[in-house]
Order: structure tokens, then sequence, then C-alpha cells
């Protein structure tokens, strides 16, 4: 296997490494997986064995034309071409039975933020998802308050979902061998305010990015451009929030009686 170089891809050469992927999706009878960036279709093979039904999803058309040969037969398989920040995630999502959906992704070390809000913008659809990225980025995600890590991908992947590192896999698993260590992160679709609408979801997020505008920044700064000065003081007075205080040190939950006191009122 080589690296393709404009995309950024690094495939997982170890066998033992994908069966222990594929046993972490934890398939039931009449799952639908769909798999970002499938490569070669040596995973894409494993999870054919589980599922009732792979997407296979895949930007390079050399290897597109590579997957429609080998699982030419396969009526399991459906191989999509395009990039995963273009296709209608959602409408592939509603191709599984309601709460069939697992997703599994080995994702380039440069979009898998922008990835991730894909995945996570199409998640009224998907049950749960196990993503291979690389380990900074994973910390980043399962970071909690006070952590210099903590972060809007935190709130974000927090917010919408439970994640956790199941487990790393180290360069050596790769082909060509990447230079950072990469991790497996379960993502468990169960948001922390289900009573949320979409909506309040989407203006929570919005304020979270304003919120972490600028780290070095203080939160009362951060927000100042956005909320009248005397409103936002009593704002972080009510909540004994002192005006020194940086987003990161603060539990979500506690952002979110902020942005109620800010925008809910």
């Amino acid at each position: 296997m080589t690296r393709r170089p404009k995309l950024g891809q690094h495939f997982l050469a170890d066998t033992a490494y994908r069966r222990k992927i594929v046993e972490s999706l934890d398939m039931g009878k009449g799952d639908w997986t769909v798999e970002v960036g499938a490569g070669r279709g040596e995973l894409t093979e494993l999870l054919a064995r589980s599922a009732a039904h792979v997407i296979a999803i895949e930007l390079d058309a050399k290897l597109v034309a590579g997957l429609r040969q080998k699982f030419q037969d396969d009526e399991r398989v459906a191989i999509v071409a395009g990039s995963i920040l273009d296709l209608d995630l959602a409408a592939l999502v509603r191709r599984a039975p309601e709460g069939k959906c697992l997703v599994f992704g080995n994702l380039p070390y440069y979009i898998t933020s922008p990835i991730l809000h894909r995945l996570l913008e199409a998640r009224a659809g998907i049950r749960a998802m196990a993503l291979l990225m690389q380990r900074e980025v994973a910390e980043r995600i399962v970071a909690e308050p006070g952590n210099k890590k903590f972060g809007y991908l935190s709130v974000m992947a927090q917010l919408l979902a439970r994640p956790t590192i199941l487990f790393d896999v180290p360069p050596g698993a790769f082909s060509p061998r990447p230079q950072v260590l990469s991790s497996l992160v379960q993502f468990r679709m169960s948001p922390m305010f289900p009573e949320w609408t979409a909506m309040r979801t989407e203006r929570f997020l919005n304020f979270g990015k304003r919120c972490f505008g600028q780290k070095r920044k203080t939160l009362r700064n951060n927000l100042a451009a956005f909320y009248p000065q005397g409103g936002l003081d009593r704002a972080l007075e009510l909540l004994r929030l002192p005006a020194g205080v940086r987003a990161e040190q603060i539990p979500i939950s506690k952002l979110a009686d902020l942005f109620a006191k800010l925008e809910c009122r």
C-alpha cells in the first residue's frame, strides 16, 4: 500500500488492529455501517462480514474503481464516490433502519475536525461511531475543564455524544508509517441535554465558538464584542464566575447556564 499524498491518508495495515476495531463497533443483527475512507477495502471486507450492509465512502477515483471491482458481487456493500465533506451524509445515514447505523472512519489527520463536525451534524440517525485519529486530537475531544486541551472541539463532542478513547494504534500499524500515535475514539450518540431543540443546540455551539474565540483571552473579553457590558457582567456575577476566568476552566453545564442568561432571557 502507498500513501495518497494529496489526501493525507495512512492505511491501516495491521490485521490484528483491523479485527480489534471491527469488534469495538459491537455490531448487532441488522446493523448498517458507514465507512469513511474505505481505501482498498480491507476493513470494508471485515465490516461486511458482521454488518447487514456497508456504505463505503471513498474520494480517490482509482481506489473507488478498485473497490467497485472488489465488491461487484457483494450486494451488502455500496460504494459511494466523493468527499465526506461534500456528500449528503444525512441522506446516506437515513438508508439504514432507525437505530441501526454505525460509523467507522480512519480519518486523514489534516481534516479530522471538519469531518467530525460533518458526522455530528448527521447525528440524528447514528447510534455510535468509532473514529481513528491522531492521539493529540483524541485528547482534545475527551479533555475535561481545567485541562489546557479543553476547547470548542471538546464542548461540541461532549455536548452531542459521549466520547471515549478505546485504545491507541502505534505508527507501525500503518502504511506508510505516520510520525504520530493514533487513537480509536468511540462516540455514543447520547446528547448532554436531550431536551434541547436542534435550534437551541446550534445557538449554543455558536456561543461556544465565541467563548473560545481566542484562548489567551478571558471569557469576558471573548464575549465582550457580542453582549452589552452590563448584562455580561451581571450574568458572570450571578453564576459566580470571576472576571478573569477563561472558557477552558468552565464545565459545559456552567457554559450552558451562562448561555441561558445571555441569550435565552
